[in-house]
């Protein structure tokens, strides 16, 4: 089975790596201690301290597995230096019909935030928005199904 290659910034791979580390050495340790001191109770059968533990315990080795997972198979984007959009690029846009303008960061998936200005590249405006200028005035179907209408004013 091939696996999945994850496009990653510089910037999101040393955000997933400083939260590895965070997670292996604050977090971790943390939840041994809880452990500890949940097992010290007594009867784990109906110990809510220790089922909340072994929960979290679990949350954090599933977070480790999946960051290490995606460091593995990361592919570190190169940004373009031409005048295009492209993954990696902040671009800075007027929606048509609302007259306001938004600042986007345009990231590979795994580091899409879209309530912190970071749009997928594989996002319908992420899509419709790669190879193009600034300038551009360019339509796109949201997934609801609406058409919208930006213009590209910069790209840094």
């Amino acid at each position: 089975m091939k696996e999945q290659i994850y496009e990653l910034t510089i910037q999101g791979k040393e955000d997933l790596e400083k939260e590895l580390e965070h997670l292996k050495s604050v977090e971790r340790p943390a939840n041994i201690e809880a452990l500890k001191e949940a097992r010290a109770q007594g009867d784990l059968s109906e110990n809510a301290d220790y089922d909340a533990a072994r929960e979290e315990q679990r949350r954090i080795e599933g977070r480790i597995f999946e960051i290490e997972t995606i460091l593995k198979n990361a592919k570190i984007i190169e940004i373009s230096r031409n005048n295009e959009v492209s993954t990696g690029r902040k671009v800075k846009l007027v929606y048509t019909h609302l007259n306001r303008e938004f600042t986007y960061d345009v990231v590979g998936t795994i580091e899409a935030d879209p309530f912190n200005g970071k749009i997928s590249n594989t996002s319908p405006l992420g899509k419709a928005l790669l190879g193009h200028k600034e300038g551009d005035v360019i339509s796109f179907t949201t997934e609801s199904g609406k058409t919208q209408e930006v213009k590209i004013l910069t790209i840094e």
